[in-house]
């Protein structure tokens, strides 16, 4: 991409409408994962270069303040704008209140004496509302997917309408196309994201560029030797998994898998973390269901399932941790994994998904079918029984992070892009 250095952008409007989105955000709850951090971590990153960030999300629990600045950066705030009922609304459903949504944010801005140079959206909904915005303003729309929805549909398979009922996978569909055809240009978290958006959905385009995530790498690290031991509680030998719990996490793949590997290497233990604090429907029947392979296959002992993860110990689960799994059938990318790896963790991670643009399968991770638990097994034996296989991927990883992907590096590829395509 060429520089403009005539170009300044000082303020940015960044979008992300569903979940719960705070400057400490409750990672686990309902439809608050890997995104919230992104944003999060972007708009933090993007100061470092002079610039304001607002995020905005919706507004629908009215104890919290309307304007949230985030500890440690005063050029960050998060600001919900209300719409629709005054209840959680999942992203599923959320599509009804988005025009109030863009209304109400758009008086806000106007209200407010706002002034933006360009407006982000997150996913799909929030996509949606950027749209409107920056149509309002006259200002340039950016979109970033994250996931979408007709690969998902196409990992998950299951009955055609029941998924349709769930998912809403048309409306999704296509207002993604609506929202690829009309912005300025987009990012993807993923080279594969993009072909599938080409062989998907029929559309390519020469503004789409390609953008991972990244990892606060200040944060997420090996452990020190000087650093403060944090208590986790956990046992002293686990495979560590993290992520929402969600029909798409494959959490019956690497409950199977689990199965055999403790039969072979009995003294490990299963640690299964994410969650929200008071989950929904969707929620309780994935973990009904994983309850229900722990007690068919009597791996109690065996297995724990410690729901959400604190930020005061989340590092230090992960340091801890003799290596770190991800079995999602669809992922578009996999936060978690990238965090693990900054910790020096070795993983093994589905090889369905972004993150197989990360990992060189044997070089600084494994990629592995999910659904093969055989497979899926002999690979974290493989490590489980190798000290010196498990502790070279987990440096490797861990360089190949920093190297890459800190929130840093990610942020000035933002910047390079913004100015690419602004007018």
């Amino acid at each position: 991409m060429k520089r403009k250095p005539e170009l300044k952008i000082k303020n940015i409007c960044i979008l992300s409408t569903h979940g719960y989105v705070d400057p400490i955000p409750q990672l686990g709850r309902t439809d608050t994962g890997g995104q919230v951090v992104y944003v999060l971590q972007l708009a933090k990153a993007l100061t470092k270069s002079k610039i304001k960030v607002d995020i905005y999300t919706r507004w629908f629990d009215f104890t919290k303040n309307q304007i949230d600045p985030v500890l440690d950066y005063p050029d960050v705030r998060v600001i919900r704008i209300p719409a629709g009922p005054e209840k959680f609304i999942c992203k599923e459903d959320i599509y009804d209140v988005l025009p109030e949504l863009a209304e109400n944010m758009i008086k806000f801005i106007k209200t407010n004496n706002l002034h933006y140079d360009l407006f982000h959206g997150h996913y799909v909904d929030a996509g949606i509302v950027a749209l409107d915005v920056a149509k309002a303003f006259g200002k340039p729309g950016f979109f970033t997917a994250h996931s979408i929805g007709a690969w998902k549909r196409e990992k998950m398979g299951g009955d055609t309408e029941e998924m349709e009922k769930k998912y809403t996978f048309k409306h999704r569909i296509a207002e993604e196309l609506r929202i690829f055809k009309t912005v300025k240009a987009q990012t993807v978290t993923t080279k594969l994201q993009q072909e599938k958006i080409e062989q998907l959905y029929g559309f390519t385009a020469d503004n789409i560029v390609v953008i991972s995530p990244g990892v606060d790498i200040h944060n997420f690290h090996p452990p020190k030797p000087d650093e403060k031991k944090i208590k986790t509680g956990l046992p002293e030998k686990y495979i560590f998994c993290l992520s929402r719990i969600d029909a798409n996490k494959g959490y019956d793949f690497l409950l199977n898998a689990f199965d055999i590997i403790r039969k072979e290497i009995p003294d490990v233990h299963l640690v299964i973390g994410g969650g929200s604090p008071k989950p929904q429907q969707t929620e309780l029947e994935v973990l009904v269901t994983m309850k229900k392979i722990i007690h068919e296959k009597n791996m109690h002992t065996n297995v724990r399932i410690m729901g959400y993860v604190p930020d005061d110990k989340l590092v230090a689960s992960y340091q801890k941790a003799t290596l770190f799994a991800l079995p999602s059938i669809f992922e578009p990318f996999g936060m978690t994994v990238l965090e693990a790896m900054a910790c020096a963790v070795p993983v093994v991670a589905s090889k369905f998904g972004g993150i197989r643009t990360v990992i060189s399968s044997g070089k600084n991770g494994l990629l592995i079918d999910p659904a093969n638990k055989r497979e899926f097994a002999e690979a974290i034996i493989k490590l489980l029984k190798n000290r010196n296989l498990a502790l070279s991927l987990g440096q490797k990883g861990c360089n190949t992070i920093h190297k890459y992907f800190s929130w840093e590096a990610i942020a000035e590829k933002h910047m390079l892009f913004y100015k690419e395509f602004m007018p």
